[in-house]
């Protein structure tokens, strides 16, 4: 190999390694501090809906199923799925967040049917065809997506499915205040756009994408008014007739929910 060659690859580890590194620092801190949450907390009072969507695909038939909860940070859904007879492998860059998930394993006595590992999301120890579930929320968006989407695939039982919950990044009001609270992110995440989406058809025989959120966003300031619960039900409604008869609004959606099939 050319020594132009071999520079030009210890480049890319290097920047590699130091985009993982922010994104570890970043979240240990996250998680240490419930950083998110004391300040995003009340536009969540919104996607209800979506994360609905989510569980009740993550949730389906999972009895004796092989799960990986791909990015499971602290308070994931590995606990609640184990009791439910799934056998639960969770991983995370974060060892504040391992170290937490393990102990709640173990305060629940669940040790024999859930682990949690600090790993890489893009390199993946696990042997190919080792799950029939992998589900994540929040991760794709932090990921090489070509990387993330390949290893998910790789992981994945013929047949298997993967469920994720991901924000959206075409909405310029949401990218507005994105980019005025950039001490709420990383540096490398990146919002899903259409083509990201499109991309995982490259791994998976089925992308089913479900959006979720657009004028639904407008009641955040009413949640804790009596107003907010049936003005909610309305929006949701809006939302679906407006993503159903003009489809180019998905694209400003808050969130996805993807459910693909191997």
């Amino acid at each position: 190999m050319p020594i132009s060659a071999n520079k030009e690859m210890s480049g890319h580890d290097a920047a590699t390694q130091e985009r993982l590194a922010r994104e570890a620092e970043f979240h240990d801190h996250s998680f240490s501090t419930n950083l998110r949450e004391s300040e995003v907390g009340k536009f969540y009072s919104v996607a209800r809906r979506s994360y609905e969507c989510y569980h009740d695909l993550v949730f389906r038939d999972v009895v004796g199923k092989d799960v990986l909860e791909y990015g499971c940070g602290i308070n994931s859904d590995g606990l609640a799925l184990a009791k439910e007879g799934a056998k639960i492998t969770g991983i995370d860059i974060s060892p504040v967040a391992i170290e937490e998930s393990n102990t709640l394993a173990e305060e629940a006595g669940l040790t024999n049917q859930v682990s949690y590992h600090v790993m890489n999301a893009e390199e993946l120890t696990f042997p190919d065809n080792s799950f029939d579930l992998v589900c994540g929320i929040g991760i794709l968006h932090h990921l090489d997506l070509e990387k993330g989407y390949s290893e998910v695939a790789r992981v994945l039982r013929p047949g298997g499915v993967a469920v994720f919950h991901e924000p959206l990044g075409h909405n310029p009001l949401i990218n507005r205040f994105r980019n005025q609270t950039p001490h709420l992110r990383t540096p490398d995440e990146h919002p899903l756009l259409r083509a990201d989406l499109r991309r995982a058809e490259d791994y998976f025989s089925e992308l089913r994408p479900h959006f979720f959120h657009l004028t639904s966003l407008g009641i955040v300031p009413l949640r804790n008014s009596p107003l907010f619960k049936p003005l909610y039900g309305v929006t949701e409604g809006i939302d679906r007739l407006l993503m159903t008869i003009l489809p180019p609004l998905r694209g400003w959606a808050w969130y996805c929910v993807m459910e693909m099939r191997k």
